[in-house]
């Protein structure tokens, strides 16, 4: 793992992403705080499934009823 800071990073930026596509994980630092961790992007092959949650998500029926004391907190019951 490579560590640097913001100043030598924003200089070296190109440099750096070589080495990241090479598989080598690079840490960037603030004030000698670590704030940043460049990685490489792995990203699925895998399609997505639309539906695949189908069946597992239930919305209770009251869903789009504002409890009075929500209601009466934002304002919304006339007094």
């Amino acid at each position: 793992m490579l560590i640097t800071n913001i100043s030598e990073a924003k200089a070296q930026l190109s440099a750096l992403v070589e080495k990241v596509m090479a598989g080598q994980e690079v840490v960037i630092g603030k004030a000698g705080k670590p704030v940043a961790k460049l990685v490489r992007y792995e990203w699925s092959e895998k399609p997505r499934r639309p539906g695949a949650l189908k069946g597992k998500i239930k919305i209770a029926d009251d869903f789009d009823e504002l409890p009075s004391d929500i209601a009466d907190a934002f304002g919304m019951v006339d007094k």
